[in-house]
């Protein structure tokens, strides 16, 4: 069943007690008194930017804090819809995906620009955390958005479940990365019942499909050259990054390469791929040679 950590209430006694003093101290307060409650969520977000060696201080204080004031109604909006809509669409890929039993943590909270959903582990469960700051930030707080987001981070969810790797961490690499994001987008859309996009909205201009589209073949080839040079994949997945001032294509790219790879395997068997860089690898090379 879904279990909800939700942290908002705690956030906001927070907030108004340091709303208007330096951003430091904020961050401070923020880390000490705030996630200062859960120390796990508060360790797995600092974690994250070690991971990739950043100062998670410098990001908090530049790219977070300075915007929360502006961002608190989208919080509020998005809170609440996550709030009605966790349970019922938990309940709903558990039926397409025939789940019995599927224990997930769902935690809501004001983080640190880690993501606006990620799967984790934490208390010793498969846990899904939606960070509101980022949910406000990507423009996502509405129903509709929010729907394909949660679905999305649920199909991490679900493959992890299929791996036997509950929080997907059994290998890394950029090969990796646009494996199970193509696996999430591919979910969502099972459990939506339509090809949502939920990256499409927000932080993206309405054409983002249809450019992505019509750009496969360029995406491919950039993501290969990447890849090749050693270099960050960032500018595919990150909300803070963009190629040609298009955001999150990688979703679509992982999507279009797993859609093609479930015409000989079902998605259920895609789950557990062996050699993921091999099969990716020779999806992307097809869509240059036939671009």
């Amino acid at each position: 069943m879904p279990i909800i950590l939700d942290t908002y209430s705690e956030f906001l006694s927070y907030w108004e007690k340091y709303k208007n003093i330096p951003i430091r101290e904020q961050v401070e307060g923020w880390a000490c008194e705030y996630m200062g409650m859960w120390p796990d969520l508060l360790e797995k977000q600092q974690e994250s930017y070690s991971d990739i060696s950043e100062d998670w201080r410098n990001i908090a204080e530049e790219r977070v804090f300075p915007f929360l004031h502006g961002r608190l109604n989208s919080m509020q909006e998005a809170h609440a819809n996550l709030i009605e809509l966790i349970k019922p669409l938990h309940n709903l890929a558990m039926e397409k995906f025939k789940i019995n039993e599927f224990d997930v943590l769902y935690v809501i909270y004001v983080g640190i620009g880690c993501g606006a959903g990620w799967l984790t582990g934490l208390r010793n469960s498969q846990a899904i955390l939606f960070g509101l700051e980022m949910i406000a930030e990507c423009r996502w707080a509405g129903s509709d958005s929010l729907k394909g987001l949660i679905a999305h981070e649920i199909g991490h969810a679900i493959h992890g479940r299929l791996r036997q790797d509950p929080e997907l961490n059994q290998e890394k690499g950029p090969w990796w990365q646009l494996y199970t994001e193509g696996y999430a987008q591919r979910c969502e859309h099972i459990i939506m019942g339509r090809n949502i996009w939920h990256e499409g909205s927000g932080l993206n201009t309405s054409d983002w499909l249809e450019w992505c589209t019509e750009n496969k073949s360029m995406l491919a080839e950039r993501f290969l050259q990447l890849v090749e040079e050693e270099a960050d994949v960032r500018p595919f997945f990150g909300s803070w990054y963009d190629i040609q001032g298009y955001r999150q294509c990688g979703y679509y790219l992982g999507h279009e390469v797993i859609l093609d790879l479930e015409q000989g395997c079902d998605i259920r068997k895609l789950a557990v791929l062996e050699d993921v860089k091999l099969a990716m690898k020779s999806v992307l090379e097809s869509y240059i040679s036939n671009g």
